[in-house]
């Protein structure tokens, strides 16, 4: 058995994986890094999994996510491009926690870090791709992972080869919560027709600075009734997934959604709209994808 953590800044997922990779039992709680005290998380770990350790004594714990960023547990140097599921059970970092067991340790992130590009990091969505990539049995494809920080991957022969990061939903929380337009936002309903409205405005976008236009466009449409205030969120979301898929899709053909099912399903609905075909990925993407990583860590190690 191998207990598989995906730790961010807002949750803890913990996963209780047998030797298949599939995970038999699974826990989340609201304990992500920003809710542990300082020199925490072993406590805090430990009592989020006490209800397996009856089963499960001596388990390895393996971790990903926020967890091994600068504000976490330890800070574990990132993996360069390009980066297999070797490299990151290579560069996986043992953690001394003696309530926890002897085998307890943190994934690597991924950083783009060229000098003639921009720098982009992650941490967590590089595990769920092994996974997915594990489930399907494929080598080379095209990823999307939204939220807050939308990754955009590419996998070309087993490694991850380039990404880039849209902050798409955080803009959206900050767009909708504490400017003019926090009003006339209900996040919760709506027509649906207002988000394929937003996807069409998103389309038509033509100058880059046209998007900060259309912000104010949806306040001014609102006050002449062509666009119902409780409508507005849903069109905000379409405007705004819309004017990443558009960039961040440009010439493919094919894109793998990886993520919570709303929202991968807007995704859907936009590569859609783009003629792009969209495919769901495996829900169990990040458990999978621990349990590959822990075998080759055995492997490398």
């Amino acid at each position: 058995m191998l207990i598989g953590v995906d730790w961010g800044t807002s949750r803890l997922r913990a996963y209780l994986i047998d030797g298949d990779g599939k995970a038999v039992d699974s826990i989340t709680a609201d304990k992500g890094l920003m809710r542990v005290p300082a020199g925490g998380f072993e406590a805090v770990l430990a009592e989020t999994i006490a209800p397996w350790r009856d089963a499960a004594p001596d388990a390895p714990i393996l971790m990903a996510g926020m967890v091994g960023s600068r504000q976490g547990w330890e800070e574990v140097p990132y993996v360069g491009l390009p980066a297999t599921v070797d490299d990151l059970a290579a560069g996986t970092l043992a953690l001394d926690a003696p309530t926890l067991g002897n085998d307890v340790a943190i994934v690597p992130g991924v950083a783009a870090a060229k000098a003639s590009d921009w720098a982009d990091v992650m941490r967590g969505e590089e595990t769920e791709i092994f996974g997915v990539l594990a489930a399907r049995g494929e080598r080379s494809a095209t990823f999307v992972l939204p939220g807050s920080h939308s990754k955009w991957v590419t996998v070309e022969n087993g490694a991850i080869t380039d990404f880039r990061t849209y902050m798409t939903g955080e803009l959206f929380e900050a767009l909708s919560r504490h400017t003019i337009l926090a009003k006339m936002m209900e996040k919760d309903g709506g027509d649906p027709r207002a988000f394929r409205r937003g996807l069409e405005a998103a389309s038509e976008l033509g100058a880059p600075g046209e998007l900060m236009q259309r912000f104010f466009n949806i306040r001014a449409e609102t006050l002449f009734g062509r666009l119902a205030p409780e409508d507005g969120a849903a069109f905000l979301s379409g405007l705004l997934i819309g004017a990443e898929v558009a960039t961040a899709a440009h010439g493919l053909t094919r894109v793998v959604v990886v993520g919570a099912a709303d929202l991968a399903a807007r995704y859907a609905d936009a590569l859609g709209a783009f003629g792009i075909e969209a495919e769901r990925a495996e829900a169990s993407a990040a458990a999978l994808g621990l349990s590959t990583i822990a075998r080759r860590r055995v492997r490398v190690h």
